[in-house]
């Protein structure tokens, strides 16, 4: 049988779409009944747990485990020289431990995705955490003759943490609406310059506490096991599309439909592409970003060359606390610009996001230019470049919100996650690292060329930003369309099942 909107095979909807509670069942809207009766004798904490149960509180763990999940990512980055040092590995060397985390990453995506719309979200929120909490913890106790046994953790890790960032802005989905729901995505993507900030902080603060860098690797698992227990006791499963109708969804299609119909999306598509050029860059800066910044000061004769067992962490100290501070400005700024400009055009969502990539490319490409001559100035640069580029986080997946029906929410978020990885930070620190190997094997070896090297290669970043925006604009043109469709199949799938056309294959 098919339903005639879009020819998509129809499988029932079980009562598993009820919130389900440590106490039982819960109505979508996640109230309390008026008609409480006084509690029984070990009944007051289940029902004091029903209270912390709020949307707030459960966008709140979210957003903190969202923050874990960027923090371990970025913490590896915050010692990449100690771990070059250790494991005499050159520049591409390095760069493979981001790309195969990120080929991980994206590998699973799709497979969380599959089973986050049609299985319990947080039961696969919590697993995931759990598991690269406990392999990040194990791989700082790898040895130095095994640097491909430290590469294969970071695999596992991105596996771990791509159940989370699939599945739990889904949930943030099925809690908010309209204006509320833009607000707390806009919390919940904060986390990714805040943690990833905080992962340069917290790699350089416990590798100079301790005096061993593998000591950086080991505080984020137990942050880790804190959230997934979190979420176990405190977040709710909501019914899937409960915030965008009051109704039932009576209906649910394949995933062959699904695909399909995220396919033919061509805002979600276009969307997802720029998130691409958006992940190029952030890849590549994230890794390569403080080492360059130290290869200039080598250049400018105010710092010398790492000999030590612990290298200087000044640079990563800094650019993690930029990156927090312009995580939180970009996600503020947006989130406060399209609602303004929603006012004046419909289209604001996609159109504030190419004009932020527009602009964010001209400062990035400013910071190649003074970095030679001032490390102020640069960082100035990445201040003002990275404030434009954080800009687009949460308005992306509040696009993808408005174009994409609830139930297919997960996969297409999953997708989306698979595609900007692929054509994204999955090669683009490897990538700059081997354009920079190369450069450098073509000339001879000096701290002015190994500077000069690494900066040529990551000016490879400011043309991708370039063209994400154009995706952007894209984006801009079908957006109204893409969005009625939405509503309109949305409207088709709450209906009573008498209502619903159906017509024989």
């Amino acid at each position: 049988m098919c339903v005639e909107s879009d020819g998509c095979e129809i499988e029932g909807c079980s009562s598993s779409d009820e919130v389900r509670t440590l106490s039982g069942s819960m109505s979508p809207g996640l109230k309390s009944s008026p008609d409480l009766h006084p509690c029984k004798p070990g009944q007051k904490f289940r029902a004091a747990l029903l209270r912390c149960r709020s949307p707030a509180a459960a966008a709140g763990i979210l957003s903190f485990g969202n923050v874990l999940n960027y923090m371990d990512r970025y913490t590896v980055a915050g010692v990449v020289q100690d771990i070059q040092r250790h494991y005499e590995q050159t520049d591409s060397g390095v760069g493979l431990l981001q790309t195969v985390f990120i080929c991980s990453f994206m590998v699973a995506a799709p497979i969380f995705g599959y089973l986050g719309d049609r299985f319990n979200r947080k039961v696969i929120l919590s697993c995931g955490i759990f598991f690269w909490s406990i392999v990040t913890l194990s791989s700082s106790f790898i040895s130095k003759e095994y640097y491909w046994l430290f590469v294969l953790s970071r695999g596992l890790v991105g596996i771990g943490e791509s159940s989370y960032s699939s599945i739990s802005p889904t949930i943030i989905g099925d809690l908010f609406t309209n204006n509320s729901r833009t607000m707390m995505l806009s919390v919940f993507y904060l986390a990714i310059p805040l943690g990833s900030g905080l992962g340069y902080i917290l790699g350089s603060s416990a590798k100079v506490a301790a005096g061993d860098w593998h000591w950086a690797l080991r505080v984020s698992p137990v942050l880790g096991i804190t959230a997934g227990t979190l979420i176990l006791v405190f977040v709710p499963e909501p019914k899937r599309g409960s915030a965008d109708q009051m109704g039932r969804i009576k209906t649910r299609t394949s995933w062959c439909c699904d695909m399909k119909a995220l396919a033919k999306n061509r805002s979600y598509v276009f969307s997802s592409l720029a998130s691409a050029a958006v992940s190029f860059a952030t890849g590549a800066f994230g890794m390569w970003i403080p080492l360059y910044l130290v290869r200039a000061q080598v250049v400018q004769k105010t710092a010398e060359a790492c000999t030590k067992e612990v290298c200087s962490s000044t640079d990563s100290l800094i650019f993690g606390a930029i990156t927090c501070v312009t995580g939180l400005l970009g996600v503020v700024i947006g989130a406060a610009t399209t609602r303004l400009c929603r006012q004046r055009t419909e289209r604001a969502d996609p159109l504030v996001c190419a004009v932020s990539m527009l602009g964010s490319a001209i400062f990035i490409c400013l910071i190649f230019v003074v970095a030679k001559k001032s490390i102020v100035g640069a960082y100035v640069c990445i201040f003002i470049g990275e404030t434009l580029l954080f800009l687009n986080w949460a308005i992306t997946a509040d696009i993808l919100m408005f174009v994409v029906i609830p139930t297919r929410r997960a996969t297409a978020v999953a997708f989306q996650s698979f595609t900007s990885h692929l054509l994204g930070d999955a090669g683009s620190p490897y990538l700059i690292g081997l354009i920079s190997d190369a450069l450098q094997q073509s000339y001879a070896k000096s701290a002015l060329w190994r500077f000069l090297s690494l900066g040529y290669a990551l000016m490879l970043c400011p043309f991708i930003i370039v063209l994400g925006g154009m995706f952007f604009l894209a984006t801009a043109l079908f957006f109204l369309d893409d969005r009625e469709k939405a509503e309109k199949q949305l409207s088709q799938l709450t209906r009573p099942p008498s209502s619903v056309k159906v017509t024989a294959k």
